[in-house]
């Protein structure tokens, strides 16, 4: 995901100033004269991937404030680096500031932290993959951060990929040994090309996977000798996803075992937020 729809992005941008904003901004209200025309810069307080500068220009512009990046979405910047300058009223640079800078730190703690996943595992065949392990209702952000951080979107939910997990393999299980591969055969009866994920917690798991008919078999918290046996037998029939509790310490080691993809949930639920900050530059009421 590369891109926001401008809908999606102003109904975000709308909502969280409503959040924040209430009724109005009574501090700025009672301190800075209407008329006052003010400059910002936004500064990057430490070396990160930036995400989210879209969504800085919408902010601001509800208040008829502009801004100018000077850098995109996906770029590497160091500390002090200047991302982003705003101009416009005063009051607007004041009152859009923390929404503004919520967005962008949050988003580009993503991207950060899927960078340095994406650079640990460079010269394998592995791509890093998201999860669904988002802040509901900010998912697209989320993925779309991922995505700026050079990571690979996985599912955008229930609706675009069929995935077998374990609980649903517990029901299948009881209602008769040949009941997930009809499961399989209804999905693509449905729709004929929708990626069929079924997750495998052990190698007899990954047989019973590609007998099924599988195209993508998730291997969910196994050693590096059952990831490696489970890419022996494969042999490229299904497209191998290792996930479960993967970690920059160890996601080299997992993806030089041969797997397709790494499913890293961190990436969305556990990304800490880079450090940014909004400073004034000039203010005239002209």
């Amino acid at each position: 995901m590369t891109t926001l729809p401008s809908t999606l992005i102003e109904s975000l941008v709308r909502t969280a100033l409503a959040e924040d904003v209430g009724a109005g901004d009574i501090t700025t209200e009672v301190s800075v004269p209407v008329e006052l025309l003010g400059t910002a810069t936004i500064i990057a307080k430490e070396p990160c991937v930036v995400a989210g500068l879209v969504l800085v220009e919408a902010v601001f512009r509800e208040f008829d404030g502009k801004t100018q990046p000077l850098v995109h979405d996906g770029d590497v910047v160091a500390t002090g680096q200047r991302v982003c300058e705003i101009s416009g009223p005063a009051r607007a640079i004041l009152t859009g500031e923390r929404t503004a800078l919520n967005f962008l730190q949050q988003l580009s703690g993503i991207a950060t932290l899927t960078r340095q996943f994406v650079e640990i595992v460079a010269g394998t065949k592995a791509q890093i993959l998201d999860t669904r392990k988002t802040t509901p209702t900010l998912r697209v952000l989320e993925k779309y951060a991922v995505a700026a951080g050079g990571g690979t979107n996985h599912r955008m939910g229930l609706f675009d990929v069929a995935m077998f997990k374990d609980n649903h393999r517990v029901i299948l299980a009881r209602l008769g040994p040949t009941a997930l591969a009809q499961a399989v055969v209804e999905v693509r009866r449905r729709q004929a090309n929708i990626p069929v994920v079924i997750e495998a917690d052990t190698l007899a798991d990954v047989e019973m996977a590609l007998a099924a008919g599988a195209n993508h078999i998730l291997l969910d918290n196994m050693s590096l000798d059952e990831l490696r046996e489970a890419v022996r037998l494969v042999a490229g029939r299904a497209k191998l996803e290792a996930s479960g509790g993967v970690r920059l310490a160890t996601v080299r080691a997992i993806a030089e075992t041969g797997v397709d993809y790494i499913s890293v949930g961190a990436l969305t639920h556990s990304a800490r937020a880079v450090d940014f900050s909004l400073e004034m530059n000039n203010v005239s009421d002209e």
